[in-house]
């Protein structure tokens, strides 16, 4: 900008100057040619009284330059002329000034001569005698004045550019100052021309729209980031070269682990070192390199893999623009399936349990009953083989209780509800509901403690107290003992069930909370145990937010404390 207006002012200035220089010179030449004509004029008239006087004498010894004196008969005629032969002259009575003075007794012309590049004028007055005294004399045309004052009007121009270029620069540049001087984030606080202020007001506002847009898209992006950061599944972008774009924390965790330096040290990572690097710099799963790389050439890809003793479940989708087809990076999601796929395969192995768990009685049942309907057992053996049918009757109503109970769990408790409960109300409820059953088995429970309320849902409180004292009083010995005690303080409850039984091997304590599972099979189906009390034990603790701690020494007897937090 500064340059144009600096062009523009000094074009200005050489055509200003151009056009006064013109101007000038036709003002000078005209006034120029009107003195001398005037002159031309007065010199005619005081020739014309003195030839009138003298006559042809008086042009002895005369030196008229530069004026030309010529003196014309009345019939056009030549008498005398100061330049030429008078003999050689042709008539001049067709000549403008000397017709105009015949006839007016004063006469005047100008002519040009292009070949000569003059302008001639010319003066004549008529004498007494009827004759014509002219004058005339010539100077350059225009184009001759401006020749022959060349050098100075050059000078002229020369000092007249030289100063268009000076002014011109500290013009331009006093007019852009202000503009370079804008400050475009507070444009309204800064001097300015008044006809730039509808720009500036514009200008103004579209800075406070954008400031709110960008405080905007700070906030969406700071919200997107700590939602992608926080994210329980790993993501990761990558460009078309496989270089990372955006890394979440879940996904660097996942990595992490198997960063080490050339030196043998562990190198953790983190978001920002990994942003940048190629994929394989941080993963050398060649399945996922596999997945990306189908990814990036526009094919969707799911795949489960093994990646940090955990299995998951990796997506890896093309990115694209809607109005292309040509991709230009991949989205990697990684969703650890380690918990769904257990849960699968405990599913499938409680299924099976159940499946096995029920036929043996239901074999039974149908056996004896078949034996029955042909005739086949004596009338004095009808009644053991119904009280057999009766027992495993019961077995099988006490594990599809127990199946039941525990699906509920799995479900959840939302149509249990937590209120405050004494645990020693509880523990003595189970204990009157095992009361016949330690009798048969010779075992003495005990209870003692102090009444202790805790936030809790009354049902699973006496499924926990009811299962661990019906285990201790079921794999007891013959006058045998269970004590139950219950203890507190300001932040925890504590309940604990010992027992004199025949303990838990080492090897099987890390397993007696898993479903189906038993310590002695044998003994357990004799004592009608269906391998799950243990297992709601645990499901109705963690609803609790309990820690169960076990402590068995074989054949000497097994204490098992759930310890409650009170709020």
């Amino acid at each position: 900008m500064t340059k144009k207006i600096f062009r523009s002012i000094c074009l200005v200035a050489l055509l200003v100057f151009g056009s006064s220089i013109a101007l000038v010179m036709g003002v000078l030449y005209d006034y120029f040619s009107d003195v001398q004509l005037h002159q031309l004029k007065i010199q005619t008239n005081l020739v014309s009284q003195s030839v009138a006087h003298e006559g042809i004498r008086y042009f002895d010894g005369l030196d008229p330059e530069p004026y030309r004196i010529t003196w014309i008969r009345p019939d056009g005629t030549i008498l005398y002329d100061s330049r030429s032969d008078t003999a050689s002259m042709e008539n001049h009575l067709e000549r403008t000034e000397i017709r105009q003075a015949l006839t007016e007794g004063y006469g005047e012309s100008d002519r040009y001569s292009a070949t000569l590049m003059e302008r001639s004028f010319y003066c004549a007055r008529r004498l007494d005698d009827g004759s014509v005294l002219r004058l005339s004399t010539t100077h350059g045309t225009i184009f001759v004045l401006l020749l022959g004052m060349s050098q100075p009007i050059f000078l002229v121009f020369a000092i007249a550019v030289g100063l268009s270029v000076i002014l011109a620069a500290r013009i331009s540049g006093n007019i852009v100052k202000p503009l370079n001087q804008l400050d475009l984030d507070h444009p309204l606080e800064t001097n300015h021309y008044e006809e730039l202020s509808p720009l500036l007001l514009r200008i103004s506002s579209q800075q406070n729209q954008l400031r709110l847009k960008e405080v905007q898209i700070g906030q969406k992006q700071e919200e997107l980031h700590a939602v992608i950061s926080n994210m329980k599944e790993g993501m990761i972008l990558l460009s078309k070269d496989k270089k990372i774009i955006s890394i979440n924390r879940a996904a660097v965790q996942l990595f992490d682990a198997s960063q080490t330096e050339p030196s043998g040290l562990h190198m953790h990572l983190s978001e920002k070192n990994c942003i940048g690097k190629q994929l394989s710099d941080i993963s050398g799963s060649q399945t996922l390199l596999h997945l990306t790389d189908r990814a990036l050439h526009g094919y969707p890809q799911e795949q489960t893999i093994s990646l940090q003793n955990s299995r998951y479940q990796i997506t890896a989708s093309p990115i694209a623009s809607d109005s292309e087809t040509a991709v230009f990076g991949a989205a990697l999601f990684f969703f650890d399936v380690t918990e769904k796929e257990n849960a699968e395969q405990m599913r499938r192995e409680f299924t099976a349990n159940v499946s096995h768990e029920l036929k043996t009685p239901l074999h039974a049942i149908s056996g004896y009953a078949e034996l029955i309907l042909n005739n086949m057992v004596k009338k004095e053996d009808l009644c053991s083989f119904a009280s057999k049918i009766y027992t495993e009757a019961q077995r099988m109503a006490r594990l599809v209780e127990d199946i039941i109970n525990l699906s509920h769990l799995d479900e959840g408790t939302a149509d249990m509800q937590f209120e405050p409960q004494d645990l020693m109300a509880a523990a003595a409820a189970a204990v009157q509901s095992l009361s016949e059953e330690a009798a048969d088995m010779d075992v003495t429970v005990t209870l003692s403690g102090e009444a202790v309320m805790i936030d809790g849902i009354g049902q699973l409180l006496f499924g926990i107290i009811f299962n661990l004292c019906d285990n201790a009083i079921k794999y007891n010995k013959k006058g045998g003992s269970v004590q139950i005690e219950i203890h507190a303080d300001q932040s925890h409850a504590s309940l604990s069930i010992h027992d004199t039984g025949i303990g838990i091997p080492p090897e099987h304590q890390a397993h007696i909370f898993e479903r189906f599972y038993r310590v002695d099979k044998s003994r357990s189906r004799q004592s009608g145990g269906t391998g799950l009390g243990l297992s709601i034990v645990k499901h109705a603790a963690n609803i609790h937010h309990a820690n169960i701690t076990l402590q068995s020494i074989p054949d000497k007897g097994t204490t098992i404390t759930v310890i409650f937090p009170r709020s």
